[in-house]
């Protein structure tokens, strides 16, 4: 005779949420932090093609963590909704808030009724005209949704990340200083090489950051893309989203001036 066993309701979501996770943990950190000329995305990404983040619509970004096909789905009808709302009412009827509201509802469906919730943390961003008018949403796994100030870190050693950034974060920055104090919040979580010495060691520390004696991301591990908050000016077009390539973000890390 088969014995089985009774699994309450409260217990069954529990192991969901202890299984979505320890999924995201096993990724790699994304940060998206608002700044003086726009919002800034910094994901610890060593992958050209299978992008953490994306545009969404005009002034619009996405950013996640976990598993890269569930989150890419996501992406996916997060450009589909954008586009039929922008053509059945008006561009400026596409809202980050709006947009936040339709991945809660599909998230949270998922988490109560699928047999296995997504593995993924995302970040739905909008920037303003002005930085007091930028929106920061964070979703969970479970459909929850948070409304965010000045920036949002996911997966991996996101409290190690967290903590660099509430000390170095300032939002009275450009786009080249965002960048690289996120990036130096992301090495946080990296220790510098044990058992090297002489010039070995030397050629280490050129590759460290001194003030915290970690390892620095290079360009070629990092992917990064911003939302401008004036497109128009600055590149002639309305389409805020912007990726940095591997020059140029190797040419600004290297830069202590940004230049």
């Amino acid at each position: 005779m088969t014995q089985q066993f009774y699994v309450s309701p409260e217990q069954l979501m529990k192991d969901r949420a202890d299984f979505a996770r320890k999924g995201i943990a096993r990724g790699r950190s994304v940060v998206v932090l608002t700044c003086r000329d726009g919002i800034a995305f910094v994901a610890e990404n060593p992958s050209p093609s299978l992008h953490k983040l994306g545009e969404i619509y005009d002034r619009i970004g996405f950013a996640a963590v976990g598993k890269y096909n569930e989150f890419e789905s996501l992406r996916q009808a997060g450009v589909r909704y954008a586009d039929v709302r922008g053509y059945s009412y008006a561009r400026e009827d596409v809202t980050a808030r709006g947009l936040a509201s339709v991945y809660a509802q599909s998230l949270g469906s998922v988490f109560t009724a699928d047999g296995k919730p997504f593995e993924v943390e995302l970040a739905v961003a909008e920037v303003g005209k002005e930085p007091y008018a930028d929106h920061l949403y964070r979703l969970t796994y479970d459909g929850s949704i948070a409304d965010e100030s000045n920036y949002v870190v996911m997966g991996g050693q996101a409290e190690v990340v967290n903590d660099s950034l509430a000390r170095t974060w300032s939002p009275d920055t450009t786009f080249h200083e965002a960048i690289r104090v996120a990036v130096r919040a992301l090495s946080a979580t990296r220790q510098p090489p044990e058992g090297t010495s002489g010039q070995a060691a030397e050629a280490v520390q050129t590759a460290q950051d001194p003030a915290q004696g970690t390892e620095v991301l290079g360009a070629g591990l990092l992917e990064v893309a911003v939302l401008d908050r004036d497109p128009l000016s600055t590149r002639g077009t309305v389409r805020a989203f912007r990726r940095i390539g591997t020059v140029e973000l190797d040419r600004l890390l290297s830069s202590t001036e940004g230049d």
